[in-house]
């Protein structure tokens, strides 16, 4: 009966520790990032679909008009569409035939962050930009179309949250700390300690 009883909790035991292994892992937490503007902020500065991606972490729809210039695109770099941060390099690039745009490394990794996604009932790392938090697309390991690759991943990144420069263009301007929501901030302050704002 003993003996039993111990099996018992042993297989209870193993199915347990089994049933853990299949939980989905928990969101790494984003850190704060350095831009934070307000959804009606980020509204004016970008275009509806921009918007829809970035900000809300939506999907463009595969093999559409960005990902045919993509594929035609030489050398160059490519930088968040929100913020202007660089993000990754023609270098990087690699033709994966998947529909998106596709990199095997971040030109920059200090810029790419990534977390556990477990949205649609599917477990996946999303991309996002450091800077600023928009939502780049997906990152994946160990896969054939990668198999090939340096790092053996593939960065599947949407193409409307890029903005590519040609090699010898000039960059696109950082947005500043100092923009918008950070000025909102500093007049909240001021005011609060009673002190008028001079604006320019």
């Amino acid at each position: 009966m003993k003996k039993n009883t111990l099996l018992f909790i042993a297989l209870s035991l193993l199915s347990l520790m089994a049933c853990a292994e299949d939980k989905p892992q928990s969101p790494t937490p984003m850190p704060k990032p350095e831009v934070t503007l307000s959804e009606a902020e980020w509204k004016k500065l970008l275009t509806a679909e921009q918007y829809a991606v970035t900000r809300q972490a939506g999907t463009e729809r595969p093999y559409g008009a960005i990902y045919e210039e993509f594929e035609k695109q030489g050398e160059g770099t490519y930088y968040c569409v929100c913020c202007g941060v660089e993000l990754f390099t023609s270098k990087e690039k690699f033709h994966s035939g998947c529909g998106w745009p596709s990199f095997y490394d971040a030109s920059t990794a200090k810029n790419v962050f990534e977390r556990v996604d477990n949205s649609h009932g599917m477990t996946r790392v999303e991309t996002l930009c450091k800077r600023c938090g928009a939502h780049l697309g997906h990152v994946f390991e160990g896969e054939s179309v990668s198999a090939n690759t340096p790092t053996k991943r593939r960065f599947c990144i949407n193409g409307v949250a890029l903005n590519y420069v040609p090699k010898g263009g000039t960059p696109p301007k950082l947005l500043d700390l100092t923009d918008a929501a950070v000025e909102k901030k500093k007049e909240e302050v001021a005011k609060e300690a009673g002190v008028e704002v001079q604006k320019p």
